[in-house]
């Protein structure tokens, strides 16, 4: 069996814990969440164990030594396989089976603590959760601090001092904007006519728009959990889901827009090379972009609702007296709240900053103030300060993904013109094609992101993948010219 046989192998491993990943969140019986647990963490680690084998390796030298290096795709992806062993085998079948339960049982825990508002439920599976992450770290290796070793798993090529040193430069301004966005709808508050807006009508309408934007329901599903995702089950098995508030329909449509920028992405994948990293999403960064994209700047554009407002009116009645002027002030109001999948664009970005700072704190285990720390750093209002819910749900229900991932790539390049007349989204679509599938210039990328399907002839991104100040800076100057629309 060659090394891409092998591969393919343990992607169907992967993908069957997928599936009964998705069933963990959307529909499992709460008395079955214990064996589900152990399910997990025995797919996961023996899927770890058959790619950190001796004849994996054995199979992987074989496929290096007999390459001419004339196939680039082949290259890449013998360069890639190379380093997720190298990586993978400092882990062991032990660690990764614990990882899988801790994790599990964490998801649990925080469904129930959110529910009850109780931090105190969830504290001890996230010291666990911090105790695996931080000799998964020490296993790895770092040059200056854990957080190093963990980031490098999600965005490779830069490090935390990059990303803090990006930040700084970005907190006066996302700060002000925040501020300024807060204080100007707080004196003119938007409302949304009171609902009931049906569940039944909301899932109509936000599959109408997401089969609009491009995500293919032959392929996919969107289902209802407690916190909104995507995951993919295989090549051509891509699931949403998102929750519902009958009082506010916008909340379950922009969790749909978001998520389904990210079934986008991993639709736009080469299904053939599936289990391969050529078949694989680049970084969490780029799949971030994808989501964010189409959930703000066209969910929340004029020229989405010139186009939507109509059908939406449809579809909840209550909308007929309501303009689409008022509608838009409503979507674009910016206020102040401790649950970032529901912040604003102005106020988005101060979650980020938050979460940075805790993660790198925690990682580096200095967590007993948690709760102090939390209120301390979050600089809004002292309405929300101290808010269990926000640092419950501000925890990503036991996910190990570390949040400056989620921000890094706003914009990769100029954003297409959307025709509202006509529909508008195909150019949009052909455009993200090019992410997709690669991106063609990485320079271009904030902190020099990069996808590896560009540079096949490097023998290593990180050779060339640097902080590039003068992109941060342009970063930085394209988040003030975005708040005009705000101020």
């Amino acid at each position: 069996m060659s090394i891409f046989e092998k591969a393919r192998e343990v992607a169907i491993i992967q993908s069957s814990a997928s599936v009964i990943g998705w069933d963990q969140e959307t529909y499992l019986p709460p008395s079955a969440e214990k064996y589900r647990a152990e399910q997990l963490a025995w797919l996961t680690s023996r899927a770890h164990e058959l790619a950190t084998s001796d004849a994996w390796k054995k199979d992987l030298e074989l496929a290096e030594s007999s390459n001419l290096g004339d196939d680039p795709k082949l290259t890449a992806n013998l360069r890639e396989m190379r380093r997720e062993f190298d990586r993978a085998t400092k882990l062991s079948v032990d660690l990764i089976a614990r990882d899988s339960m801790a994790s599990s049982l964490a998801k649990y825990a925080w469904a129930e603590a959110r529910e009850q508002s109780d931090f105190a439920r969830f504290s001890p599976h996230l010291q666990t959760l911090l105790n695996i992450a931080r000799e998964k770290a020490d296993l790895w290796g770092y040059q200056d601090e854990p957080y190093d070793a963990l980031l490098d798993g999600y965005e490779r090529a830069t490090s935390t001092a990059a990303v803090a040193n990006l930040f700084d430069q970005l907190r006066p301004a996302v700060r002000e904007i925040a501020a300024r966005a807060v204080e100007k709808s707080a004196s003119h508050p938007p409302s949304l006519p009171a609902g009931p807006y049906s569940i039944a009508a909301q899932q109509r309408f936000n599959a109408q728009v997401a089969e609009a934007i491009g995500f293919d329901f032959q392929a996919g599903r969107i289902d209802t959990t407690t916190h909104p995702f995507c995951t993919t089950l295989g090549p051509r098995d891509i699931r949403l889901t998102t929750r519902y508030d009958e009082a506010d329909f916008t909340s379950s449509l922009f969790g749909v827009l978001h998520e389904a920028g990210h079934g986008l992405y991993e639709q736009g994948l080469p299904a053939d090379d599936f289990g391969l990293p050529s078949g694989t999403a680049v970084s969490l960064g780029i799949h971030e972009s994808q989501s964010r994209l189409w959930e703000n700047h066209v969910g929340r554009s004029q020229i989405f609702w010139e186009k939507w407002y109509p059908t939406a009116q449809e579809h909840f009645p209550q909308l007929k007296g309501f303009s689409p002027e008022d509608f838009l002030h409503y979507l674009r109001r910016a206020e102040f709240s401790p649950i970032r999948v529901e912040a604003d664009e102005a106020t988005y970005d101060l979650h980020i900053l938050l979460r940075f700072e805790l993660e790198r704190r925690m990682v580096d285990g200095r967590t007993g103030l948690l709760r102090d720390l939390y209120t301390r750093k979050y600089q809004f209002r002292p309405a929300i300060r101290g808010s269990e819910e926000g640092l419950i749900r501000g925890l990503s229900h036991g996910k190990s993904r570390l949040s400056p991932a989620t921000r890094l790539v706003e914009e990769i390049r100029p954003f297409p013109r959307l025709d509202s007349r006509s529909g508008g989204f195909d150019p949009a679509s052909d455009w993200l094609g090019t992410v997709h599938r690669g991106v063609s210039q990485p320079s271009e990328i904030p902190l020099s992101l990069r996808s590896w399907r560009t540079d096949f002839s490097s023998s290593s991104r990180e050779s060339t993948a640097r902080a590039n100040p003068a992109k941060q800076n342009a970063l930085a100057s394209g988040l003030v010219h975005k708040a005009a629309k705000w101020l």
